[in-house]
């Protein structure tokens, strides 16, 4: 592992990240749960309330609970950048975030307009008091890499979509659906997509393929423009699906072209690694080029169809390339921080990172969570399919929680003894 351009003396707390990604998991089992009792004709409208309830459990539960325990780590280590009291406002949103995403779902499930308006309070306070300081804190680091600057224009599209995401959550309070609702539903739906999320995952992989993998370096045109050629196209799109939507197409190629050429620039450079060692880690990678490059021409594709198949698309690229990428970066991003945190205090007698967890079932958990996904994908035609592929999903949801746990279990039961080195001896005195 390379640890160059890292700093690693500026970490958080461990209890900041891990937070996050022991809750994740959660989520992702009562989406599953939810899946289990749904029907495949209800799911295949994206504004049916069990989708949209389903949606947003994975995608502000699972992958967004594990996108902002990565950041509240990745940006001081990556970046630099030092959050202001990054313990106290991680423990206020992961509560707000916790206490909002249950409010939700009651509240779009019963019809509760209270419920409702406690969720917008909750999620919009539970972002926004995690994303202001991290904008804040990126602001401040003077030397701005490919991926510091991937991390801020994310925030920066995660910050527009949150406030979306409230107006949205109010008019359900409301029951107030307008032509606006969906108009903004829309670009939400986008932009958390390809500009959150995606985004994100570019700026980082700059840095983590070489990091973790030990693969070639990018090309400095796609650190310095990729970016900003896809924020533009994001922009583009919005523009012309509120003003020509008849040429928005355009837009959504500008978008996928970048994409696709992400996913097979992955592809490539892991065919080229130095150290050709292929683990589960590298299994998502390459799944997520795959699912990416379907779900972008699907994209495409969907636009000729009155966007008959947008549902299938979310499953590909949602399911297939975001999440597949934030479980295969969960193992290598907790037994990091165990094993750093402990080595830190001074504890040398410890697993490795490769031994804190059991390789068998994090193999087992990949191939379920797969089989799910293209069960999901096959559901829209075979109804009977959604009930085995949502069993798959909640199984490999819980040997995820099981394999994330692990590691803390070997952070906590160490920290019972003594170090192997007094740290302490190694402080500055005033």
């Amino acid at each position: 592992m390379d640890f160059n351009g890292l700093s690693i003396d500026q970490a958080p707390p461990i209890s900041g990240p891990l937070r996050f990604f022991i809750t994740a998991p959660l989520f992702g089992i009562m989406a599953g749960v939810m899946l289990l009792f749904s029907d495949s004709a209800s799911l295949m409208s994206r504004y049916s309330m069990d989708a949209i309830v389903i949606v947003h459990l994975i995608t502000i539960g699972l992958f967004g609970f594990i996108m902002l325990g990565a950041l509240t780590q990745m940006l001081s280590v990556l970046a630099g950048a030092n959050i202001p009291k990054v313990k106290l406002i991680s423990s206020l949103s992961h509560l707000f975030l916790l206490v909002g995403l249950v409010f939700m779902v009651f509240g779009l499930q019963e019809s509760n307009s209270i419920a409702l308006e406690f969720a917008s309070l909750f999620l919009g306070s539970g972002f926004l008091c995690l994303i202001l300081p991290m904008l804040y804190a990126i602001s401040r680091v003077q030397h701005f890499t490919a991926s510091v600057k991937g991390m801020r224009v994310s925030l920066l599209f995660a910050l527009m979509i949150v406030l979306m995401g409230v107006y949205l959550l109010y008019g359900y309070s409301q029951n107030n659906i307008t032509e606006l609702h969906a108009i903004v539903a829309n670009i939400h739906s986008v932009w958390a997509v390809f500009g959150f999320a995606g985004v994100l995952i570019i700026g980082v992989a700059f840095q983590v393929l070489p990091m973790f993998y030990v693969a070639p370096r990018f090309k400095q045109f796609c650190k310095k423009r990729v970016v900003l050629l896809i924020s533009t196209g994001l922009f583009i799109w919005m523009f012309l699906s509120l003003y020509a939507e008849e040429y928005a197409l355009y837009a959504k190629l500008w978008i996928v072209t970048f994409f696709w050429a992400f996913a097979t620039t992955v592809w490539i450079k892991f065919n080229k690694r130095k150290r050709p060692i292929s683990d589960v880690t590298v299994w998502y990678w390459r799944a997520a080029s795959i699912f990416l490059t379907l779900g972008s021409f699907l994209w495409i594709f969907d636009e000729f169809f009155k966007h008959q198949y947008i549902v299938m698309v979310g499953i590909l690229i949602g399911g297939g390339f975001i999440l597949s990428i934030m479980l295969g970066m969960l193992y290598k991003i907790v037994p990091f921080l165990v094993w750093f945190h402990l080595n830190a205090e001074g504890y040398m007698t410890i697993p490795t990172m490769n031994e804190m967890i059991n390789k068998n079932l994090s193999r087992a958990q990949f191939v379920l969570f797969i089989a799910a996904l293209i069960g999901f994908v096959f559901a829209f035609y075979m109804p009977m399919v959604l009930f085995p592929s949502a069993v798959a999903f909640i199984v490999s949801m819980m040997l995820l929680e099981y394999n994330v746990l692990a590691p803390v279990w070997i952070y906590i039961q160490t920290k019972k003894r003594k170090p192997d080195f007094d740290m302490s001896s190694f402080s500055m005195t005033n």
